[in-house]
């Protein structure tokens, strides 16, 4: 496996792996997201991988991108309340179906846990949606925990 930042000729395999991951939360949450959408299309993510601030990694099994990590470096400097510390925030995880288990996911994070280390960041974060009780498992088997909750009530 070779993990490494993304380019354009990836664009294809990042697109249908971004449709895999919006069709769980559509699944999971139909009054949030809609079905057969895209997140980016080609001409954004094009422009995500010349922006340093927004690393995006993928996974190739065998020269075929596997899995991909959309990052995000925060700072919020001169706050007022919250300390200068800088993060990675993982914006986006996913590993091709087909693909799970094979550890490409932890190999991934680790990846993206020593990219933010050698950038000084403070820390990683992420967001997981309560509907994908794998995903939640998967990151509290990495190791992370969580650092706030965010509730909702429909109206």
């Amino acid at each position: 496996m070779i993990i490494r930042r993304a380019a354009a000729q990836d664009i294809a395999a990042i697109s249908d792996l971004l449709s895999q991951v919006l069709t769980v939360h559509h699944a999971g949450r139909p009054d949030l997201f809609k079905a057969n959408a895209v997140k980016y299309k080609p001409e954004e993510l094009l422009a995500l991988l010349s922006d340093e601030s927004r690393p995006i990694f993928v996974a190739e099994l065998e020269g075929v991108v596997k899995g991909y990590a959309f990052c995000m470096l925060q700072q919020h400097q001169n706050d007022n309340i919250l300390t200068d510390i800088k993060t990675l925030y993982i914006d986006d995880l996913c590993v091709d179906e087909n693909c799970r288990g094979k550890h490409i996911g932890k190999a991934l994070y680790e990846f993206v846990l020593a990219y933010a280390k050698t950038i000084g960041c403070y820390n990683v974060t992420l967001n997981v949606w309560q509907l994908n009780e794998s995903a939640r498992k998967f990151y509290e088997a990495c190791g992370l925990s969580v650092q706030k909750v965010g509730m909702e009530q429909i109206l």
